[in-house]
């Protein structure tokens, strides 16, 4: 895990931990020449995999019993081609089933906030097509990582 303060006050905030850096590439970009909308969706699947692989040592979809529920994006400034971004991810929340992690995506060199974004992810068993209580193993990892107890609301 990573850790330094933005240097953007407005995107200050110092209980994110964790973060990726992703540069921006020529297929991100739309025909306004700036990161297309759908890409930060991506940014934050990448960044949710990262912090999963740290937190319990593997990121292998097969094994872990987690599907993406919801996921949001609020778009605050556009990113360019070849800079560097900062994807900044915690959690949250957690209840019995799911959990919660927000997103802060920075411009690694100003500092200057991209985007933010939340996803509630679900414990979930694919041959039953239901969701199944979180394991415990992942509860701890969660907690340890936020370094506190994660309240069932945000």
């Amino acid at each position: 895990m990573t850790t330094s303060p933005s240097r953007d006050d407005a995107a200050a905030d110092d209980s994110f931990q964790f973060k990726v850096e992703v540069q921006v590439r020529f297929r991100d970009l739309d025909a306004m020449n700036h990161v297309n909308n759908a890409v930060y969706m991506t940014y934050f699947e990448i960044a949710r995999l990262a912090f999963w692989a740290e937190i319990v040592g593997h990121h292998d979809a097969r094994t872990r019993g987690l599907i993406l529920a919801e996921q949001t994006c609020t778009y605050r400034s556009p990113a360019r081609h070849n800079e560097m971004l900062d994807v900044w991810l915690k959690p949250v929340a957690m209840r019995r089933s799911s959990f919660v992690y927000r997103y802060r995506i920075t411009e690694q060199q100003s500092g200057r906030l991209i985007a933010t974004g939340r996803s509630v992810q679900v414990a979930y068993d694919y041959q039953t097509e239901k969701s199944i209580p979180l394991q415990p193993e992942y509860r701890a990892a969660l907690e340890k990582a936020a370094g506190h107890p994660l309240p069932a609301e945000e």
